[in-house]
């Protein structure tokens, strides 16, 4: 009788090392330990530009800017190393869809540093000695997001499906205080038309929040896709209500 050579690790990577990882696994840990120092410096990033826009720091917004630069290269880096990965050792399962959700996320992440970028840029339009009455609604999401960033980051390093669908749920709060916003600025304009320039930037600053409420929302999709194979965003979608086109034109 021939006996029947497996080879397990073949496609992924070759042989085991001393340590017990192939050369594939123990470069996918690498890329992840990447992707998460990427997603911390996006974070900080937009932590330090929520504090520049409250604070009125252009100093702080200066250096944001300037930091905006290696989050994109870094971005490149690491989807040229998932590519490579993805070409030469051809993952399948579990090998796979790690891969793809380092793909996906990168680019995410890299629009979240855009986006605490774009804040950035709106602080440096407002007079440092301007003493702006921030909308009620704008300050709360100002709140939110950044604990969701914490929160979605605890769910990726724990695969944490549970948590990140509770991050996919808090989302609809976000949307809820966008609409919110638009017609606390609204009044404000109609009421004081000397505060229209200032109006629209933190109308600006809520739009730039929501959609980085966005890419949160797709990262804990991606998840939920990394811990059990399931594609659920258009799931997520299906199930929420039709508010018509009154609420849409907000």
């Amino acid at each position: 009788m021939v006996e029947q050579d497996h080879q397990p690790d073949r496609a992924r990577g070759g042989q085991l090392s001393s340590g017990g990882q192939s050369p594939f696994h123990r470069d996918l840990t690498q890329l992840r330990r990447r992707l998460i120092r990427s997603a911390n410096v996006a974070i900080d990033m937009l932590e330090a530009s929520l504090y520049a826009l409250w604070n009125l720091d252009h100093h702080v917004a200066e250096e944001i800017q300037l930091r905006d630069d290696s989050v994109d290269d870094e971005e490149v880096l690491i989807e040229q190393e998932c590519l490579r990965m993805l070409t030469l050792q051809q993952p399948y399962g579990q090998d796979f869809r790690a891969l793809a959700f380092c793909l996906k996320v990168n680019s995410d992440i890299e629009r979240v540093a855009d986006h605490a970028t774009s804040l950035a840029k709106v602080t440096r339009k407002i007079d440092p000695d301007a003493e702006p009455r921030w909308p009620v609604a704008l300050v709360e999401i100002g709140d939110r997001i950044p604990d969701m960033c914490h929160g979605l980051l605890r769910s990726i390093l724990e695969e944490d499906v549970e948590a990140a669908q509770q991050l996919l749920e808090r989302d609809s709060i976000i949307d809820h205080l966008d609409k919110q916003l638009f017609t606390e600025i609204t009044e404000w304009m109609k009421a004081d038309p000397s505060s229209a320039e200032l109006g629209l930037l933190c109308y600006r600053v809520g739009r730039e929040l929501e959609r980085t409420g966005d890419l949160l929302t797709n990262i804990a999709e991606d998840v939920v896709y990394l811990a059990t194979g399931e594609i659920i965003r258009h799931q997520r979608h299906e199930d929420e209500p039709d508010e018509g086109p009154i609420a849409d034109s907000a």
